[in-house]
């Protein structure tokens, strides 16, 4: 493995020592593609970014597009046929739906 020494600000290293065994995966995730297309995230942020209302919350969905894609992820998973590419971008999925369950359940305020 190669090992990288840079010189950061010392209060960038406080924040940063606790995460130290996390770095290199931090980094990777800085340098990566995202794994779903920019317009799903688009679509998500400017729904939060509209001041929904609880009704509004409660009654957010995934585009057509977005669950036609979803329903292909999973069934390929069911299938044992993802490819890493795919399983990355099945879990950003799920990471935005346990974001949206939060948010419908009012565990996390906007």
């Amino acid at each position: 493995m190669a090992s990288i020494t840079i010189q950061i600000p010392d209060e960038l290293f406080e924040q940063l020592a606790p995460l130290e065994a996390q770095l290199p995966e931090l980094l990777r995730r800085c340098v990566q593609e995202s794994p779903l297309p920019a317009q799903v995230y688009r679509y998500v942020l400017n729904f939060l970014t509209s001041q929904p209302t609880p009704e509004q919350i409660a009654a957010f969905r995934p585009t057509e597009e977005m669950q036609d894609r979803l329903r292909s992820l999973l069934a390929r998973n069911q299938e044992g046929v993802l490819t890493p590419a795919e399983r990355q971008e099945l879990d950003e999925y799920e990471r935005i739906e346990h974001l949206m369950v939060m948010l419908k359940l009012g565990n996390l305020p906007l």
